[in-house]
């Protein structure tokens, strides 16, 4: 019998990880590089684990639609990369970060972690349980429903992204999409938000791997396009 949340977590990370759609382990262009962004934790949360929906040991879960966020870390060769921290970080529900600077109008799910952190398996797998990430405006900035990831290696920040939502209306003028100029490196970033089968709690899975090795740099203009050489 499992006996805590940690325990649980780390039990249906194998399965959860299958949910991914068929063949999205085949992706053959690296995953664009977009930076950490503004909201990156100021200062890391006591608890890091890989559930955001739930606080330490808390009974009430944040505000949101669940949503089982996995995947793969990939080399440039597409071999799994293992024992590799992934972190992500979003906005609540009220397009609120943990960080200090990143409160919409002082309104912050109490019960939103807002940070997590996997390290990868044998097979380059990784697994969240967090909401599906929501459009909001934040000191001025529109910015279309994403979450932020970054991959860590032996130490050192190899890369870092953000997964946006496909099909999402907002994308259009999000500002992600505004400085990726090549349509493969854009889809790089879009992920699929899916139900999950057998869920009554209208649970959602979605599959995002990351492939690093050549990535997309940051041109003159701001734009992000162009192909270049990156550390691994």
């Amino acid at each position: 019998m499992i006996s805590t949340r940690r325990q649980f977590l780390r039990g249906v990370t194998i399965s959860a990880a299958a949910l991914g759609a068929p063949g999205a382990f085949a992706q053959a262009v690296a995953t664009a590089v977009t930076g950490d962004g503004p909201y990156y934790p100021d200062r890391l949360p006591l608890d890091t684990d890989n559930d955001l929906l739930i606080v330490n040991d808390g009974l009430t879960r944040a505000v949101g639609e669940i949503a089982h966020f996995t995947g793969r870390l990939l080399a440039e060769n597409g071999a799994p990369v293992r024992n590799a921290f992934i972190e992500i970080w979003q906005s609540d529900v009220n397009g609120s970060y943990i960080h200090t600077e990143g409160r919409n109008d002082g309104k912050i799910d109490a019960n939103f972690q807002g940070y997590g952190r996997f390290l990868t398996d044998a097979e380059g797998r990784y697994y969240f349980r967090t909401i599906k990430p929501v459009p909001y405006t934040l000191q001025g900035q529109f910015r279309a429903p994403h979450i932020h990831v970054a991959v860590s290696k032996a130490g050192r920040r190899i890369m870092a992204t953000q997964a946006l939502v496909k099909g999402h209306e907002a994308n259009e003028g999000d500002l992600i999409t505004r400085r990726i100029t090549d349509p493969k490196l854009l889809e790089t970033l879009m992920v699929e938000y899916r139900p999950l089968p057998g869920s009554t709690l209208g649970e959602l899975t979605a599959n995002f791997d990351i492939r690093l090795g050549h990535t997309a740099q940051e041109l003159g203009d701001g734009s992000i396009g162009g192909i270049g050489k990156a550390g691994v």
